[in-house]
């Protein structure tokens, strides 16, 4: 099990930010020591306007992505470029996205903490009443399907 030093703790990216994705060289490039392909049980994609939200739900998952570990010299910049990009400020009722801590389990099983971005509750209450769900829980797939 990786165990990551403090708060620097990998990201878990489920979306734009996945290799391949419009985000993921302009925000990564130059700036991972790795990248490897990670689930995250327990939660739900849906759709977005050209991004996909993730939605925690004990029924749900996994989630397909990747957890990302930032170069520790690009750590601090990284973290504040992502929550920019995420409209994410601690504590502000406009957040699009919570920053939030949960375990995310990698291919061979073994699992880890990671950062995910998930959808505010205003947000989170909108999709569930009207949003379409991403069924697989890949939106690599379902964007490559659509």
């Amino acid at each position: 099990m990786m165990r990551p030093e403090g708060d620097r703790l990998p990201f878990f990216v489920y979306g734009t930010l996945r290799p391949g994705e419009r985000n993921h060289d302009v925000h990564l490039r130059g700036r991972v020591e790795a990248e490897s392909p990670a689930r995250l049980p327990g939660a739900v994609l849906y759709e977005g306007p050209g991004y996909p939200y993730l939605l925690e739900d004990p029924e749900g998952g996994p989630v397909c992505g990747e957890l990302i570990t930032a170069l520790p010299s690009a750590y601090d910049r990284l973290l504040a470029d992502l929550d920019a990009l995420e409209v994410y400020a601690p504590g502000d009722p406009r957040n699009l996205y919570e920053r939030v801590v949960r375990e995310v389990t990698l291919l061979d099983g073994s699992t880890t903490r990671a950062w995910v971005y998930v959808a505010a509750v205003r947000v989170a209450a909108g999709l569930r009443a009207s949003g379409a769900v991403i069924e697989g829980g890949d939106w690599a797939a379902f964007r490559a399907h659509r």
